[in-house]
């Protein structure tokens, strides 16, 4: 895989992971003050986790079905997520309930749509002789 393609991905994912764990997970866990400096802290230990585990797999397409469908989903419903969730606070910062999008809209869409793209990618990609 090319390299911008992979530092694209790695970058994409690390960055869900960040604002997932510091926006809606770690409130929940982390009261008080301590929160932020915990909070990001925490976040960003396992948005590097993440890329690290993320950044080896990119190094060639899966060649599996489970696999193609996966990292279709996991790729174009992350970037649906980050689109939706950051995409109304950078152009309407006012509005309350911007992020929404990005969590019940885009991402789940994105997942579905990335899924679907996966399988079209295997049965398209595989091997002629596993077809017969």
């Amino acid at each position: 895989m090319k390299a911008f393609v992979r530092v694209f991905l790695t970058m994409v994912a690390a960055l869900a992971t960040y604002l997932v764990l510091l926006l809606m997970v770690l409130p929940m866990l982390l009261r008080g003050a301590s929160f932020y400096a915990a909070g990001e802290w925490a976040a960003l230990a396992c948005a590097v986790l993440v890329a690290a585990y993320l950044w080896p797999l990119t190094d060639s397409m899966p060649t599996g079905l489970a696999a193609c469908v996966g990292f279709g989903a996991a790729i174009t419903g992350g970037i649906g997520f980050l689109g939706g969730f950051l995409g109304p606070m950078i152009f309407d910062p006012g509005a309350n309930q911007g992020p929404m999008l990005g969590i019940f809209i885009t991402g789940p869409l994105g997942f579905l749509l990335g899924a679907l793209g996966g399988a079209i990618y295997w049965m398209v990609r595989r091997p002629r002789a596993a077809a017969d």
